[in-house]
């Protein structure tokens, strides 16, 4: 497929925008990639750099053979197993060696050689922050730093940002969601939570990488005795395998963990609090009553596991940066791709099943380009003039770029949910309309039974054992359910392009005290097939507030207000829109037993009948941000 004429002058300019274009160095193997390195850095490892409370975080540290003058420095903190350096962290060290830079891979406080005890994130504001004051001390730093990563090693970062800590120059946190406590309308608290559901990613994270009972080496052990010892002890614990596809259904959910007879750790402490807990506050989560202080250029994904509350962030940053520069200089890269696979988009690219074609971008180019223009004051290499936004649009499969989030062309379009009672199925009677209903309309109801939840098929996802593969994939298998509502609207009669924050307004009713209901979004093909766009969830109980939950009354009809889906999709003509509802989304989402008890420390589920309602003074509809170019 050839790229759109558009879509090549943008990547013909990003190109000629960046420095030297990056080495391929995908083919190395992990070997190959630390001789490179060795071969063109001076090396030290295991350092421990010293926090305020008297603990070390082991630290290894490159910096070019030879070099004369003091150097720009890249951080990488990461809770992985990375004192011997691979993959894309090395490939990223060799590329900076090569640039000029000195780069840093650091292990988080209670990780393998790093003393004190683990905290998800690794303490940002303190840790984080006395890192970056050791850095600016040392001899060869030009008192500008760097922070780089993905995941784990991006999400403290957002934190840090907030202490506009005075050497931190520029970041690139790419895939941060877990990062993120509340942010307007989103409560995740790190991926914790969507609409007050658990998501069962965090409990299979946890198994891999909580080790409360963890090995250390002796904390008088210093230098080259501990630089050698580390070579040969690498404290990477290896836990049992566990057959999750099973044990995800193991109830109560709140001993998921200690069922293996795991010792008790961060999920029991985490899984004890609700959405609204001030505990969240507590830890190394950025919260939106915060500020920020640095510049960033942010790469995101609409098959992550938390579009929506990244998109959200980066708003936030744009306007309440503690500096005007910080503010004026907030930059977002958002692909097809799922968690963390920037540098899989190529020329021919799938996401799940779905066909993206050229999805090809220069991203460790522009990467380094941000770095040169804010560690190196080179203004040039990133020019003030790139676009804030540059986004990837599906269904039309080409590029884009915009000044702001949602896209300022974006229009809200309503689309209401009607039916003559029976939208069960694909093959009910619901209809997804530009029209609102004019009158009474019967109610569309279905039974959910917490013993038989509904499959989860693809959508935003990761880190979750094999559970859940994220991407684009045909939802036809669970539509076929008749405990699944189903909304199509009629053909396009042209290509209709949504991009922005996708809201949802559901009038529900239930025969439980407290029921989930489910919300997805989905591109019906002319071949009918259906392509799962992005979904989101919410608990009854928070239907008003996270803080103040509040149970239902049975047949009482109730306003649901599910966080925004977040996309970029172009449907095609002779495309469909279509909507699903349930009160499940499992294993994505841990079940809702519909008993309005404490949920995750229950194990009897009850069956609930629930409702969606439609009438003309109940409408039921979601509203689309719709691009008209």
């Amino acid at each position: 497929m050839r790229m759109p004429f558009a879509a090549a002058l943008l990547m013909a300019a990003l190109v000629v925008a960046s420095a030297a274009p990056a080495q391929d160095l995908s083919r190395y193997s992990d070997e190959g990639l630390r001789a490179e390195l060795d071969a063109i850095a001076e090396t030290e490892t295991a350092v421990l750099v010293p926090m305020r409370d008297g603990k070390g975080l082991s630290t290894n540290i490159w910096r070019p053979k030879g070099a004369t003058g003091k150097l720009p420095t890249v951080l990488w903190k990461t809770p992985y197993n990375e004192h011997k350096v691979r993959g894309g962290t090395a490939r990223y060290a060799i590329e900076a060696v090569r640039r000029g830079y000195a780069f840093i891979v650091q292990n988080e406080r209670g990780r393998y050689f790093s003393q004190g005890k683990y905290e998800i994130l690794g303490y940002p504001q303190t840790d984080g922050y006395d890192a970056l004051s050791w850095i600016a001390e040392q001899p060869w730093s030009n008192g500008k730093v760097g922070t780089l990563g993905c995941s784990s090693s991006a999400e403290w970062q957002l934190a840090l940002a907030g202490m506009n800590h005075p050497v931190h120059a520029a970041m690139v946190p790419m895939a941060a969601g877990a990062g993120i406590g509340k942010v307007g309308p989103f409560w995740e608290q790190g991926n914790f939570y969507t609409g007050g559901v658990p998501r069962t990613l965090f409990a299979v994270w946890m198994y891999g990488v909580d080790n409360p009972l963890r090995a250390e080496l002796p904390q008088d052990l210093k230098g080259k005795m501990r630089a050698r010892v580390a070579q040969y002890n690498d404290l990477d614990a290896t836990k049992p395998d566990v057959d999750w596809k099973r044990h995800i259904r193991h109830l109560p959910y709140a001993s998921l963990l200690s069922s293996l007879d795991e010792p008790p750790g961060t999920f029991e402490m985490q899984i004890a609090r609700g959405p609204g807990d001030p505990g969240w506050k507590s830890g190394g989560l950025y919260d939106d009553s915060m500020g920020w202080g640095v510049p960033a250029l942010w790469f995101n994904s609409w098959y992550d596991v938390s579009i929506g509350p990244n998109m959200a962030l980066y708003n936030h940053a744009r306007t309440v940066g503690t500096d005007r520069e910080a503010s004026a200089n907030q930059y977002v890269v958002v692909g097809p791709n799922p968690h963390c696979q920037f540098a899989k988009l190529s020329e021919h690219y799938k996401v799940g099943d779905r066909d993206m074609g050229d999805a090809r971008f220069p991203v460790d180019d522009q990467v380094w380009a941000f770095f040169d223009r804010w560690l190196k004051d080179k203004p040039a290499a990133f020019p003030a003039d790139t676009p804030h936004v540059r986004y990837f649009t599906m269904g039309a499969n080409r590029w884009q770029s915009d000044s702001q989030w949602p896209p300022k062309a974006a229009q809200p379009v309503r689309m209401y949910l009607r039916s003559g009672g029976h939208a069960n199925s694909l093959y009910g009677d619901g209809l997804l309309s530009f029209d609102a209903p004019a009158g009474d309309e019967p109610r569309d109801s279905y039974r959910y039974d917490p013993d038989n939840p509904v499959q989860t098929i693809g959508g935003g996802d990761c880190c979750n054992g094999g559970l859940v593969t994220a991407g684009a994939f045909d939802q036809r298998q669970i539509e076929s359910r008749n405990d699944v509502l189903v909304y199509t609207s009629e053909p396009l009669d042209e290509a209709m392009e949504v991009s922005g924050f996708v809201d949802a307004v559901l009038k529900v009713s239930s025969s439980a005290r407290d029921t989930d209901f489910a919300l997805k979004l989905v591109d019906v093909a002319q071949d009918g097939t259906a392509w799962i766009v992005g979904d989101t969830m919410l608990r009854a109980r928070y239907r008003d507030s996270y803080t103040r939950p509040e149970l239902m009354q049975p047949g009482q009809v109730y306003t649901l207000r599910p966080t925004p889906i977040t996309t970029s999709i172009q449907f095609g003509k002779g495309h469909r829109i279509r909507v699903e509802v349930t009160s499940s989304n499992f294993p994505k989402f841990a079940r809702n037993l519909n008993t309005g008890g404490d949920n995750e420390k229950e194990s009897e589920p009850v069956v609930a009948d629930n409702a969606v309602h439609h009438a003309a003074d109940a409408a039921s509809y979601i509203e689309l941000p719709v691009v008209r170019r």
